[in-house]
């Protein structure tokens, strides 16, 4: 993956963590569920908001760890190199 593309990928992955970190303490502030009228809204579950954050905190971790090495973050970082003396 080129720089660019994990500066560009990472840049979306934040968006969208900022969104679900508004949208969790909307939750948390008591805008879950409402009503108005006969008419009822519910915002997401909790623990979906939850499980999807720290999914992208891990997924920018990751994103932010291959830019520092400019690697690809599936890519092995580690070799085993064996001597042979034949």
């Amino acid at each position: 993956m080129r720089r660019e593309d994990i500066i560009a990928r990472l840049e979306r992955v934040k968006q969208r963590l900022e969104m679900y970190y508004q949208a969790e303490a909307a939750i948390l502030n008591g805008a879950q569920e409402y009503r108005i009228g006969s008419r009822s809204l519910k915002r997401g579950d909790l623990q979906n908001i939850r499980e999807e954050i720290a999914a992208l905190e891990k997924q920018r971790d990751q994103l932010e760890t291959a830019l520092a090495t400019c690697a690809n973050p599936n890519r092995r970082k580690a070799f085993r190199i064996l001597y042979r003396d034949l």
